[in-house]
């Protein structure tokens, strides 16, 4: 789509300044989050969550632990038809403890008492695998976020919300949640869940290529 100027030109409006060029691509998650971003950097892929066993292997670092179910996600999703998988994984470490989606109101609570005036790290792999490539390539960022001070109330009234339930460290910095962020230092879009620079280089290492909408 395109919007008209006063001065007679023209620009693109945003999900259309650009299409990849004769690539099919499949997103292996559910994520809407992850979908978002993608399609904020002008991408539309098919959306196919594959089913992998998450479970963390006995002093697996939680760096190579990201790494793993990225590229599991993305294996897992090639087939005959599609030219590129991407799989992601995020997790939330606080003093090498991966947080991950809290069990209830109660974990969300211990989860965000333990995140309150404390700066955590927030992991994203992202990984791509083809046909020609099966067992693909994938990244892993970094970034780092320190949250407020937090009250027994706000986590009361956060938790009640609901937002915490599908989140890894129980909190969304795109939703509610970003109101605790004093500091955010790496890729933002990494914490959301997909980092868009190493993905966006990731997937043009991969042959993806782009043209201007007609």
């Amino acid at each position: 789509m395109l919007n008209n100027l006063e001065n007679g030109t023209t620009r693109h409006t945003a999900g259309s300044f650009w299409k990849p060029v004769g690539t099919r691509l499949r997103l292996a998650s559910a994520s809407a989050r992850r979908l978002m971003l993608l399609r904020q950097v002008g991408l539309d892929p098919e959306v196919h969550p594959t089913d992998v066993d998450e479970t963390r292997h006995i002093e697996e670092h939680a760096v190579d632990y990201v790494r793993r179910m990225a590229l599991t996600k993305a294996r897992a999703g090639v087939m005959e038809g599609i030219d590129l998988v991407l799989g992601a994984d995020t997790a939330v470490v606080l003093e090498d403890e991966i947080m991950g989606k809290p069990r209830d109101q109660a974990d969300a609570m211990a989860m965000l008492s333990r995140l309150s005036g404390r700066e955590h790290r927030v992991l994203t792999g992202v990984a791509l695998c083809s046909p020609d490539h099966p067992q693909g390539r994938a990244v892993v960022v970094e970034s780092r976020v320190r949250f407020k001070i937090l009250s027994d109330a706000e986590i009361h009234a956060y938790v009640a919300s609901g937002e915490p339930f599908d989140k890894a460290g129980a909190y969304a910095i795109q939703g509610l949640g970003a109101a605790w962020v004093a500091h955010v230092s790496g890729s933002y879009s990494g914490v959301v869940g997909l980092p868009l620079f190493e993905t966006m280089e990731l997937l043009r290492d991969f042959g993806l290529t782009f043209s201007a909408p007609e």
